[in-house]
């Protein structure tokens, strides 16, 4: 078994400068020299499908996580998570305004063998910051695009912002000529069109068959400007909602690798032969969120009554009355880590002087609740997924069921994350369960989307969404993305994160676990923010 250490214990803290290192995360094993390449199919399976192809539509995981093997960005991230080149070999700080000038590489095609041109990267930015995009967010700092040559493209940025490369290393780059003889020059977020089922990247990988929610299949494309590092001639990706059926499939032959694996099925996967667990603890933190921009309650038995959650003295009885230890003893079976702050300890950003959880108090809840003018407690609506995050419907039950100890009842609305988010956006909740690893590795990226009121000008607060809003933090953002003293800029965090405390705009319940289990024979990297390359993986 392979075991990441807590990430306090493993990546240095603080300043900007963190983000620009080599941050020595969760390395699965060392990658193999590449060897003469033999016919190897590879099948693997997760819980949650991609719900498109389109790489501008949903800003989820699955989806980015699977198209990072079919389209690629300006830049990416290394075994080591580190940012390296990829369709730009270098990129610098302009002369004399801000932002930053990209040098195209040389010689890359589309898998339709189309040039990849500056010009591509001018409209993949046109369609990702568009108003039909849910990636928009990304692109909050960038005031203008230009276009140099075939091989240069300038982002003009509002202020200096360091964090830039880092913040786009999962913007990925569509060729313009095939969206827009296709009519897809814009995502579908909430429908479809050509690209929700059809891809033309330039990546590892091409999309040879898609069947959604059965299989997809993949072909490593030859055309590659890379050193395929891989020895994949066919990978066949297949979701499986229920992790212990992925585990079976596993164990019988049927798939090579599975993520994740029932927690409670680790030590029977390591006392096999010929299989291995890779463990260790992802870069997101499962929450709480609630309905901070509406005046009353839509659901449970007092839906239509003032809702208490405007008052930070509830949300707080919410954040005391769950037992987060319990939950990851008996739930997650000790692999979790109780978390207190919208990103992981370890990451950059993270702040020291905000560490401790505010912990377990059912009295001290009880007694919110009373001065709150809820002495009897009140009715809700929770809602939650059951195949997004691992245990998420059991971790809801839990919650529901605490909370039901100090009076405040749940009705528990569960279902799969394909339909989950479009509940969100249309409001349809009182309380939620939401995930969020920062896509940076710095704090200012979950202020960003989560704690930033939401502006579509601006384009900020785009997965807020119950509304959370605060003054003081919507000025210190943009100070956040521009400072460049390290000091300073961790002091602004510090603020940011005991405003977020001192409100309880969100309840951070903990870290969540990273449980792959493959066989032996397969070669691959765990990253922690549970992305899995195919560039990576060798089948011996």
């Amino acid at each position: 078994m392979t075991r990441s250490r807590p990430f306090s214990a493993r990546l240095a803290r603080g300043g900007i400068s963190a983000i620009a290192l080599s941050l020595a995360l969760s390395l699965a094993l060392s990658l193999p020299l590449a060897g003469p390449a033999a016919a190897e199919t590879f099948r693997w399976a997760t819980t949650t499908d991609p719900q498109t192809m389109d790489p501008h539509a949903v800003n989820a995981a699955p989806v980015t996580s699977f198209l990072n093997n079919v389209y690629e960005g300006l830049v990416r991230r290394d075994a080591e998570m580190a940012i390296e080149p990829s369709l730009a070999t270098s990129w610098a700080p302009l002369e004399g305004e801000d932002g930053w000038r990209f040098t195209l590489r040389e010689g890359v095609t589309f898998h339709d063998g189309s040039a990849f041109t500056a010009d591509d990267v001018l409209f993949s930015y046109e369609r990702a910051a568009s108003e039909e995009s849910d990636v928009r967010s990304w692109f909050a700092p960038v005031t203008e695009v230009r276009v140099v040559d075939d091989r240069t493209i300038d982002f003009v940025t509002s202020a200096p912002n360091p964090l830039f490369p880092d913040s786009i290393a999962n913007f990925l780059i569509m060729d313009r000529g095939w969206a827009e003889a296709n009519d897809a020059a814009r995502p579908a977020r909430d429908a479809e069109n050509f690209a929700t089922r059809n891809t033309n990247g330039t990546g590892p990988f091409r999309l040879a068959a898609r069947d959604p929610g059965i299989e997809t299949r993949l072909a490593p494309f030859d055309g590659w400007w890379d050193e395929a590092r891989h020895n994949v001639t066919e990978a066949i990706y297949t979701p499986i909602g229920n992790p212990a059926t992925g585990l079976a499939a596993l164990l019988s032959g049927e798939i090579d690798m599975i993520s994740p694996i029932p927690l409670q099925d680790v030590a029977q996967v390591e006392g096999r032969e010929g299989f291995r667990v890779l463990e260790g603890l992802e870069t997101r933190v499962i929450m709480l969120g609630f309905g901070h921009d509406r005046e009353t309650l839509k659901y449970g038995a007092d839906a239509g009554a003032p809702n208490p959650f405007l008052d930070p003295r509830v949300r707080r009885a919410v954040a005391l009355a769950i037992d987060v230890e319990t939950i990851d003893r008996i739930i997650m079976r000790g692999k979790a880590e109780p978390a207190s702050q919208l990103l992981p300890a370890g990451l950059s950003g993270y702040s020291e002087a905000n560490d401790a959880p505010l912990g377990f108090d059912e009295a001290a809840a009880r007694a919110l609740l009373a001065e709150a003018g809820h002495p009897d407690g009140f009715s809700f609506g929770l809602m939650c997924t059951n195949d997004r995050y691992i245990n998420d419907e059991a971790v809801c039950r839990a919650v529901a069921s605490m909370l039901a100890r100090v009076g405040i009842d749940a009705e528990l609305t569960v279902m799969p994350v394909r339909n989950y988010w479009e509940e969100l956006r249309a409001d349809n909740f009182d309380m939620y369960l939401l995930g969020w690893s920062p896509g940076t590795f710095d704090a200012e990226h979950p202020i960003r989307f989560l704690a930033a009121t939401p502006n579509e000008e601006t384009r900020v607060g785009s997965w807020n969404f119950g509304g959370w809003s605060n003054t003081r933090v919507d000025e210190l953002l943009p100070l956040v993305q521009q400072e460049l003293d390290p000091a300073a800029r961790q002091a602004m965090l510090d603020e940011i994160a005991a405003i977020l405390q001192e409100e309880v705009a969100y309840v951070p319940l903990y870290v969540e676990p990273l449980i792959w289990a493959a066989k032996a024979n397969i070669d691959l990297v765990q990253r922690p923010d549970n992305f899995f390359m195919l560039r990576w993986v060798r089948v011996n």
